[in-house]
């Protein structure tokens, strides 16, 4: 079975889980920007992206649309319910999905899909369950590891490296 789908969690994948406000309330994330080459180049592959978060923000949102995911959920308690309901939609199984995590809220979700991926500072708890625990941080290249391991072992590299060197 091929991957079709890669879903992402935000705080600690995409981000290296610091929340930071300023004396106006104002959100500040960081976000890396090899990783976001790596998205855009899965998608243009034809592959699909989502985002499932648990915290709401307009920053991700905003991060969401630049790196034009479709598939953008906030607010999710049950990220598993939220990814079943998408794999309905998409017509595709969880054999074909990909996750990252890092924390307990991401527990069950990475449990079922074929392929999940951890950041080096993930918890000691889904470390235990993922099937990649990766080299880099979250915020700091997680997601562009994950998603060349994946060109790698789904034997895309050519077509990888063609959306940008032709």
């Amino acid at each position: 079975m091929s991957i079709e789908l890669i879903v992402l969690d935000v705080d600690g994948t995409m981000t290296d889980s610091q929340i930071t406000y300023t004396q106006d309330g104002d959100e500040i994330k960081s976000f890396n920007v090899k990783d976001g080459l790596a998205i855009v180049s899965w998608l243009k592959l034809g592959k699909k992206v989502a985002i499932i978060t648990g915290r709401r923000s307009h920053i991700v949102e905003r991060r969401a649309k630049e790196l034009r995911i479709e598939h953008f959920y906030q607010g999710c308690e049950d990220k598993l319910t939220k990814l079943q309901e998408l794999i309905k939609v998409l017509d595709i199984s969880l054999e074909n999905v990909a996750a990252i995590g890092d924390d307990l809220n991401d527990y069950k979700m990475l449990r079922e899909v074929e392929i999940s991926f951890v950041p080096s500072d993930a918890s000691n708890y889904v470390d235990k369950i993922a099937t990649v625990i990766l080299t880099r941080k979250g915020g700091k290249g997680a997601i562009r590891e994950m998603i060349e391991y994946l060109i790698k072992k789904e034997g895309l590299e050519r077509e990888f490296l063609d959306i940008w060197v032709k």
